[in-house]
Formats: C-alpha cells, structure tokens, sequence
C-alpha cells in the first residue's frame, strides 16, 4: 500500500478549511491546514506536501503573490488555486505563476476531489520516476571500479560485513554514494533475493514517519483508514536503509532503538507487539556526535547503529577516478538517449578534474546527461559543458584551500556552492541529495538565500 499523498489547504476561512479536510481525508489523503503565508511556511518547513490548495484572497496576501513563494519552499508541489471569481485572465496568470489548477468556489466536494485527484496522479507519476531513477543510479552506481585507495578500503569492508546482519552506519557528504553503497551490501549478502526498503527520514512529519517505519491500524490517527504495513515488515527477512538518519525525530529514536535491539515494534494505534528479521544499514551526512552533544540524537542509539562505520570520500578526492567515472556515465547516456558523443575532449577532460564537484557524483551525473543530450558530434567540449558551475571549482565562500574548519561550516559552504551553481532549488535539492523541505530548514539555518548568497 502506497504512502498517502500529503495535502496542504492554506485558506483563513475556517469553514473552508474544515470541508476542504472532510472531503479530501475521505478519499484517503492526508491533509494540513493553514490560515496564512506565515502558517504555510511553518508547516512546509516540518514536512514536505505533494498538493496545496490556496485561497486567492487570502487576506495579508493575494494567492498570485504567495505563489512564487511557494515554489520557491516546494517547488515540486503542485498548487491548485481557488478563486471565488470565474476569471479566465486570473486563471492564466495563476497558471504562469505556478499553478497547475483552479477552482472556482463554492465548489461541490466532488469538484475539489476531482481536481485533487488529477494533480495526485500526476505527482504519483512523477514520485515513481524519481524513485525508479534512484534505484537505477543506486544500481548502475556500485558496478564502477575505482582506483582510490580510501574507496577500495571501504568496498572491501563493505564486502566483508555483507557476510554478517551487523548494523551498519554510512558516512559522507550528499550524492558520494551512499544509497549505492547501502544497496551493493544488500546485493552481495545473504538477503540479496529480499526486499530492500527505503525509508527517507526527513520527508515526513513524525506520525506519519512512525507509521511508515512500523505501520497503522485503521483510525490510528486522522486520515489513517485502512490498515497499512511498514517498511520493518516489508522488509522481512531483508534490509532496510534509514537515509538520512540524523534527521530522524527524537520521538521516533526509542523506537527505533527498541526494533534494532528486540526486533520488536507495534503498529501506530496497535498494542500487539509485532517481530522482524530485518538488517539496519544507515547513512547520514551530519555529525551524530556534535548531535548528541546537542541533545538532537540518543547516544544509546548511535551506539546501536555504529557497529560498522565505513566513509565514502568526496568526488574531489578522487581524481584518479573522476574521468573513468565520467565517461562510464556518458555511455550509459549515449544508450539511452542514442546519441552521437563517445569522448570528451582534452579541455573538457581538465575541466571535469579542475571542477570541485559539491554535489559530488550526483552533480557530476546531471552535468554528463546534460552534455551528451545537448552535443550534437562524437567529441564533447567545453561548450557543452555548464559554464555557470565554474564559480564552484573553487574552495566555498569563506574557506580557503587547507583551511581546518568545522564540519556545519564546510556544509554551509557545500549548499552555497551548489546553489550557486544550479538555477533552481529544486535542482540543488536533488544534487544535495536531499528533499525540499530539508534544504528549505537549511536555508533558514545557514541564513541563505535563494540566489545562493549570505542573508
């Protein structure tokens, strides 16, 4: 069963709000309610949506104005305006703005969960592709050979403790290949022929995180109305990857410590207590015990999880590797999109190892499909390379090469870098490896702002 579509309905009339809610959460979706801009942002900030509804008059705001805000919070959110005023040029210019519909009310609830229900199959459809493209990358990913003596080191370890159930924590900047690692030590163990599940820890909101980790029974909480299985029991007698682990609530901790410890877990709205043969592998990006220091992460279990700690290094140390990688994923490429280019020429070549690559192999696969699906000859040159991310191959703002900082400041520096570098923030998500709400909550914390410069 599919995890419900997340539905955000900004309008501050309270009666609107609560048929919104009626209607929607009847057909299954689960549904967050704002009254205003600086609502809307709070909850975008605690978890991402897939839809939202938003009143044009708003009251402190007109809706074509909050638009581009909220592509700019979420920008794969799909925004349905609703207007009490049937107006084709309003419509249009909603449509312009950044919304994929409109609604004139009063509207029957059939008409809302009709216009819902276009947009949900249409980020349905969009959330499988990205997910099938995850696990192509993840699988194509690991089958590269390397020549990086502290990358060799970490394949043989993971070789070795794929042989074992040991609980495994991965280590590394987003897009060094973490997700490929954890899916090549499900691939050589004993559990190959198992599920491998995925659960991202940042991308939803507590509850529902506790229920996709361990499930639901029906009327668990609002919008829970079928029974539903979690990934600990999907994934029975398999693996399961916790990416992004520090970002996991301090309410889901003990939890999650209890299941690694016992193999127990219950069901959200459940007391019978449930088992599963399931390995724990692990993978974050922060600093776990900078964490606990700060009261954000169990001690207890960190513990748990750092039975094996292997660490992927960046892209920019390995530049032994850095061409071969490259021109693998050009061929690749070429299948794909049956396309002329077979090399790069010899001042691409030294771009791509001058290059600094912040969003390390995740960025260095954009920037390849982009040139082979642009190069219209055999040999790829510098002109179909992205001259913007030249500002990048250089140290981050404020950091000088051999500088010693500390790990927040070098990822504040990594983010400013790839936003910099990319046009938009969803494309600098998806280099980060990281969801939109996550990079969002980063934002804020670094004081960035959308062009990539220090607030």
């Amino acid at each position: 069963m599919t995890v419900p579509l997340r539905i955000l309905v900004i309008d501050d009339d309270a009666s609107i709000q609560r048929a919104f809610r009626r209607a929607l959460e009847e057909e299954g979706y689960t549904v967050v309610t704002a009254q205003s801009a600086i609502e809307a942002e709070a909850a975008i900030g605690r978890g991402a949506f897939d839809i939202c509804t938003l009143d044009l008059n708003l009251g402190e705001v007109y809706g074509l104005d909050l638009l581009p805000r909220l592509r700019e919070w979420a920008p794969w959110m799909r925004v349905i305006l609703v207007t009490a005023v049937d107006d084709v040029k309003v419509a249009m210019n909603a449509v312009r703005t950044g919304a994929s519909d409109y609604l004139v009310k009063p509207c029957t609830p059939e008409q809302l969960t009709h216009a819902v229900d276009q947009q949900a199959q249409a980020r349905r459809l969009e959330k499988r592709i990205e997910s099938l493209e995850s696990d192509n990358t993840a699988r194509e990913a690991h089958k590269f050979t390397t020549s990086n003596t502290s990358l060799m080191a970490q394949f043989e370890s993971a070789r070795q403790v794929a042989a074992t159930d040991a609980t495994v924590l991965l280590l590394g900047e987003s897009g060094t290949g973490k997700t490929a690692l954890a899916r090549a030590i499900h691939d050589w163990s004993n559990r190959a022929k198992a599920v491998f599940a995925t659960v991202s820890c940042p991308s939803l909101s507590p509850e529902l995180l506790a229920s996709e980790l361990f499930g639901h029974v029906r009327g668990a909480f609002t919008g829970a109305t079928d029974n539903r299985q979690g990934r600990v029991q999907i994934a029975d007698g398999g693996t399961l990857f916790l990416d992004e682990i520090g970002d996991l609530p301090l309410a889901i901790q003990p939890k999650l410590l209890r299941f690694i410890q016992d193999h127990e877990y219950e069901r959200v709205g459940d007391p019978h207590t449930r088992t599963a043969n399931v390995r724990i592998i692990a993978a974050t990006n922060r600093d776990l015990k900078k964490m606990i220091s700060e009261g954000q992460f169990r001690e207890d279990l960190y513990y748990r999880l750092n039975v094996i700690t292997l660490t992927m290094p960046p892209l920019r140390e390995r530049t032994e590797d850095l061409v071969s990688v490259a021109e693998g994923m050009l061929l690749t490429f070429v299948r794909q999109y049956d396309r002329p280019a077979r090399r790069f020429n010899e001042q691409a070549v030294n771009w791509l190892r001058q290059y600094g690559w912040p969003g390390n192999l995740r960025e260095l696969r954009n920037v390849v499909e982009r040139a082979v699906i642009l190069c219209n000859q055999e040999s790829i040159g510098l002109e179909y390379l992205p001259t913007h991310t030249e500002s990048a191959a250089k140290p981050g703002p404020g950091l000088r090469a051999g500088d010693t900082v500390s790990l927040e400041e070098l990822e504040r520096a990594h983010i400013l870098a790839v936003m910099s570098a990319t046009s938009t923030l969803d494309n600098a998500a998806k280099i980060l490896g990281i969801d939109g709400s996550t990079l969002y909550r980063k934002r804020k914390q670094y004081e960035l702002t959308k062009e990539g410069s220090a607030a």
